[in-house]
């Protein structure tokens, strides 16, 4: 790991001694080495929560008990959704935002270096917590990712674990939007306007604004679900003129929008990668800006199409049906301007644009359900099945995790100096989306037949598919293994053919005008980029 980055050449940025070995990564100010932690922490979890994942799949292979209790089959669907979100997709996104915003835009370093090295090792004590609730009287929380009360009232000591946990990976989560947005709006390069910003930076900042509006909001809730456990409050408890529900809309309040805290950087990626395979510039730029300006503002009025089944007023479901319609809109101005880009492109399918081309057809199938999901009636059938499942793991794993993939396989090159094997990258993409496919697509049709979710048993009828979608899961789960093992360890360890400066020939940016590997330090002097067009 100390070998990731090439040794500085030049004093350190913020008047330090260059650390090394241990003291160098616990007291890291670099935005690239806290990237690089992000990563590794994401990719650790990754792991951890695809275990669950694994274990969950083994206890559906057949009808009838397998391996656990019902409870604790729960404690693994809830801590599941809890490390991949907020363990995972979350903390990789920051990762990526850390490496590359400063290399876009100019910058020397991330604006606040000490409150970014403060806001990865907040993460540390967290998941440690999170995971430390499998090991107190009663177990791991067991009501869901969502943590609705009445559950989340009653569940023994280990959910107030989980809510501090939760707590610390907010304030990360904060501190690291504030640091994002301070050093894209007042750190770039002159002459790198706005409009002249890649549009993974331009994802970034609507995201870290999306993420200071709505953290606090899940803060209050589960505050909240404390405060009704512990200190006589009834905020949620009908018997003391609480409502269960209330809950529900001030999560969802912030679960709408955190969907796209964890889809826009991923948008931001694919825009970079198609760009540079198809050998053109971005099709549409401007729009793309305004789609996801428009995306991040619609999001905070779509939230109660979660809340269909909770007997809503018919005025109200009608809002939040064509609310929730109208996302599909600038959604589709992407996904249009993506396939434009590619269209007539001098394209190759190096294993970036594999990934990417995958994300877009396979994140429409998730997006097409959403919009089936939309509609009053179907949403009222289906809710809670594993139609729903299937929806948001297209979204989330064929969406975010395979984006995160592209992006990794496109400037993993420019960061380690040392080029991956294109060949297992492409078998970690073939049998990635082929085993996701099979794993995910057989879920509607469970869904559709009536097989709820967070049930440990079923009945025979749903056997054949399960049976297929758990074979599947493992074979799913062995490719990010693959990946771990043979693409990510040896490039941390420079094993590789090196990597020229520019290793796509259609990259545009100026992170590709820096040599390879990166140094330590870079735009220390930052370039002056106005009297000519973007390299």
């Amino acid at each position: 790991m100390s070998t990731l980055i090439h040794e500085p050449h030049a004093d350190h940025a913020h008047g330090h001694e260059v650390l090394h070995g241990w003291r160098r990564w616990l007291y890291a100010t670099n935005h690239k080495d806290i990237g690089t932690l992000y990563l590794l922490f994401a990719l650790t979890m990754l792991m951890v929560g695809g275990v669950m994942a694994l274990l969950i799949r083994v206890e559906l292979f057949q009808p009838g008990l397998q391996l656990s209790s019902p409870d604790f089959y729960n404690q693994l669907v809830t801590m599941h959704g809890l490390i991949m979100i907020f363990g995972a997709i979350m903390p990789a996104l920051v990762g990526f935002a850390n490496w590359m915003i400063p290399l876009q835009i100019g910058a020397s370093d991330m604006a606040f270096a000490r409150m970014n090295n403060f806001s990865f090792w907040l993460m540390v004590p967290a998941g440690l917590l999170l995971m430390a609730t499998f090991f107190v009287d009663g177990g791991a929380p067991a009501a869901g990712w969502t943590l609705y009360p009445p559950l989340s009232t009653q569940m023994p000591k280990g959910m107030d674990l989980a809510i501090f946990s939760l707590h610390l990976l907010g304030a990360s989560s904060i501190m690291g939007a504030i640091n994002i947005i301070v050093t894209i709006l007042n750190m770039r390069a002159p002459g790198m306007t706005l409009m002249k910003m890649p549009m993974f930076c331009w994802s970034w900042l609507i995201t870290a604004y999306l993420l200071i509006a709505v953290i606090p909001v899940l803060a209050a809730a589960i505050t909240m679900v404390l405060s009704d456990r512990h200190f006589g409050t009834s905020f949620f408890n009908p018997a003391g003129g609480g409502d269960p529900v209330m809950f529900q809309h001030v999560f969802w309040f912030f679960g709408h929008p955190e969907v796209y805290i964890m889809i826009l950087p991923a948008f931001g990626i694919i825009s970079q990668v198609v760009t540079a395979f198809a050998r053109k510039p971005l099709f549409g730029y401007a729009s793309m800006v305004y789609a996801t300006s428009a995306i991040a503002i619609l999001s905070f009025i779509v939230w109660a199409h979660h809340m269909f089944a909770t007997g809503m007023p018919v005025t109200g479901q009608l809002f939040f049906m064509y609310a929730t319609m109208l996302v599909a809109i600038p959604t589709g101005v992407k996904v249009f301007n993506w396939v434009a880009t590619m269209w007539r492109g001098s394209m190759t399918f190096e294993t970036p644009m594999l990934f990417a081309v995958g994300f877009i057809s396979v994140f429409s199938i998730g997006g097409l359900s959403g919009v089936i999901l939309s509609v009053v009636p179907i949403d009222v059938q289906v809710h809670d099945t594993y139609y729903v499942i299937a929806h948001f793991h297209y979204v989330l794993v064929a969406g975010t995790l395979f984006a995160m993939f592209a992006g990794f396989y496109y400037w993993a090159p420019k960061w380690t100096g040392v080029m991956y094997d294109e060949r297992r990258g492409q078998w970690h993409f073939w049998v990635s989306i082929i085993s996701f496919n099979v794993t995910f697509f057989p879920m509607h049709f469970l869904g559709l037949a009536g097989m709820p979710r967070r049930y440990a048993d079923y009945p025979m009828q749903f056997a054949d598919f399960n049976a297929v979608v758990s074979v599947a899961a493992f074979v799913f789960g062995l490719a990010q293994a693959w990946f771990a093992l043979f693409i990510v360890l040896p490039m941390l360890r420079k094993r590789g053919l090196p990597a020229p400066a520019r290793p796509w020939e259609g990259a545009q940016g100026l992170e590709w005008t820096l040599p390879t590997p990166l140094p330590a330090h870079t735009f220390e002097t930052p370039p002056d980029l106005r009297d000519h067009r973007m390299p």
